[in-house]
């Protein structure tokens, strides 16, 4: 399913995905339909809509520029046409003023024949002028038009170069500036107020960036020490059972503070631009993944089904390779006795995606949405378990935002979840960009 938000919630317990039956691994797993189509879209409400909705979008394609330039146009020919109607008036006003008379042979008409030839000489004349007024309107409103549509642009130039700017920024370049000249007008008040917005940004990701760096060796270290020490008194054969028994306790809570440091650091690089863009195949990272964790699958009794085909994404590889990690991992620590683990990758919807969809407890619809919040899990609690830091799928939403990809996830009938990510196509064959 195509969406454009970072996942769907699924509201209705009705709205569940089959498990995957036996011999059906290929198959990817889905709603039957999108969440947002209406279960009859012949009914009325669902025309109404769509007219309403393709009306917007007729009107939304019309860009500034031409709007401005219809705008000037529309205002042209509504003076021009006040200035005919004044015209002809004016005209047929002072043509009427004259006193008339006809004469024919020294012989003068009366009155009446005068007045029905003078009306007729007017008429002619107004007519004859405002023809020619109009087809002067109309020649004058097509210039007119064309010279207000360059001097829109001309007026938007500052705009799209503000535009150009703010496009090219990222995270490794937010100290270029617009720094534009000319007169102190509201276009110039909006460049200067958008480069001091980009001042603040840059010394906010360069505090996150000095943050991490330092967090990364200031809360390690001590930890590595407090760890190295309790395993000095657990090996100490002169050590009581009870100094032994506390080490163990305190090594398993230093473990767990680890596991947690290393999720919130690894969070915050997921956060921010790729440092790094290469081609990557999904299914090789998911192969890597399942080799790795292949004792703690076998160990937990759960059956793995896989079906791994050719995936490639442009991204990070070490991003990517947590992303595929976190979602096995957490569809092995999240599940039932004698439960199952499907994994797939390949091509799905025209986009290279990966899916998990495990066996475990019923999830509600409206908790998935908490499942992606740190430190949390099913039912919105904060996580007190010792299985992990909690902080395994707000990575993998991070990971998949810095890619620009989408993440959906669904209640799995009989109990469990199908999270399924979707990837950007990559057009690119090889490619190896580092910036430090």
């Amino acid at each position: 399913m195509n969406t454009e938000e970072e996942h769907d919630v699924v509201a209705a317990a009705s709205a569940e995905v089959p498990p995957t039956p036996p011999g059906d691994t290929g198959t990817w797993r889905r709603l039957s339909r999108p969440l947002n189509q209406p279960a009859n879209p012949g009914t009325a409400n669902g025309r109404a809509e769509t007219k309403h909705s393709r009306s917007f979008r007729i009107t939304d394609n019309i860009s500034l520029r031409m709007r401005l330039t219809l705008i000037y146009g529309m205002l042209f020919f509504a003076a021009g046409s006040l200035l005919l109607l004044l015209n002809y008036v004016i005209l047929v006003s002072v043509l009427d003023k004259p006193d008339f008379t006809v004469h024919i042979d020294g012989y003068q008409l009366e009155s009446e024949i005068a007045d029905e030839i003078k009306a007729a000489l007017i008429d002619g004349i107004a007519t004859q002028v405002t023809r020619y007024s109009v087809l002067a309107l109309i020649v004058v409103g097509v210039l007119a038009v064309g010279l207000g549509y360059a001097v829109a642009g001309r007026a938007l130039s500052p705009l799209h170069k503000i535009t150009r700017t703010a496009r090219r920024l990222s995270e490794r370049s937010l100290h270029e500036r617009i720094a534009m000249s000319g007169p102190d007008d509201e276009i110039r008040e909006l460049a200067d107020t958008f480069d001091a917005m980009l001042e603040r940004l840059d010394r906010a990701f360069d505090g996150q960036r000095r943050f991490v760096a330092n967090a990364s060796h200031e809360l390690r270290t001590p930890l590595a020490i407090n760890r190295t020490l309790l395993e000095v008194a657990v090996s100490d054969p002169e050590a009581s059972p009870d100094l032994k028994t506390i080490a163990r306790t305190l090594l398993e809570t230093n473990a767990r503070h680890e596991r947690l440091i290393d999720g919130l650091l690894f969070l915050a690089k997921s956060d921010r631009e790729l440092d790094v863009r290469t081609v990557v195949d999904l299914g090789e990272v998911t192969e890597t993944v399942l080799s790795q964790l292949s004792d703690e699958i076998e160990k937990s009794g759960l059956r793995l089904r896989t079906d791994l085909r050719e995936a490639r994404v442009t991204g990070d590889p070490v991003l990517l390779e947590r992303l595929v990690s976190n979602l096995v991992e957490n569809a092995l620590r999240y599940n039932v006795p004698n439960g199952e683990i499907t994994v797939r990758s390949g091509i799905n919807e025209g986009a290279p995606a990966i899916q998990v969809e495990n066996s475990g407890p019923v999830v509600p619809a409206y908790e998935i949405e908490g499942l992606f919040e740190p430190f949390r899990r099913g039912a919105g609690h904060r996580v007190s378990s010792t299985k992990s830091a909690g902080l395994g799928l707000s990575i993998v939403r991070s990971v998949v935002r810095a890619h620009h990809g989408t993440v959906t996830v669904w209640p799995r009938a009989g109990g469990g979840l199908v999270v399924t990510v979707h990837f950007p196509v990559s057009n690119r064959r090889s490619e190896g960009e580092s910036s430090a």
